[in-house]
């Protein structure tokens, strides 16, 4: 069965929030099995045994936390380009309009590239004063708006893990 990792970190319960709409939405798809963890506790073997990584940051500095780049940093021994072929995407939130979510997105998203994760956003999704090219992003607290894209984001993981998952079993 397909398997979708879902790693962030969240200082105000923001991103929290947005990492549990990211996992109702894979949840959506029949046949995916999801996975939600705080950095605190994951593990640089998980992202061996994944077929797909949402991860998840508040902007700091248009960056993401010290903590997700430390795991990141700590699992180059384990899982540098051992991940090739595999999902990734992000989602983020910031404090305010010019919080640096997209550069925080470009962050997350150059280190999954870098490990040989296939990355994808959502340029398809636009709701009133939201958009998603680069993964689900919030200004504050996620509304219904933003906890619609995270949904989508993760809904499309697991439609694609699905389906790379599919064409390896033939």
């Amino acid at each position: 069965m397909p398997k979708v990792l879902i790693i962030y970190d969240s200082v105000s319960g923001n991103t929290k929030k947005m990492a549990e709409e990211v996992e109702k939405g894979v949840k959506e798809v029949e046949g995916v099995e999801v996975t939600l963890k705080h950095v605190d506790e994951a593990k640089p073997e998980d992202l061996l045994n994944y077929d797909g990584i949402i991860v998840g940051s508040p902007a700091y500095c248009g960056t993401l936390t010290w903590k997700l780049k430390k795991f990141f940093d700590e699992s180059v021994s384990i899982a540098w380009g051992k991940v090739k072929g595999k999902i990734g995407a992000a989602f983020s939130s910031s404090g305010g309009l010019g919080g640096g979510n997209e550069a925080t997105l470009y962050s997350i998203l150059t280190i999954l590239m870098n490990y040989g994760y296939l990355v994808f956003g959502l340029p398809d999704y636009s709701a009133p004063g939201v958009t998603a090219h680069y993964g689900a992003v919030s200004v504050g607290y996620p509304k219904e708006a933003e906890q619609k894209a995270c949904r989508l984001l993760g809904k499309q993981m697991a439609e694609y893990v699905k389906m790379i998952s599919c064409g390896k079993e033939k």
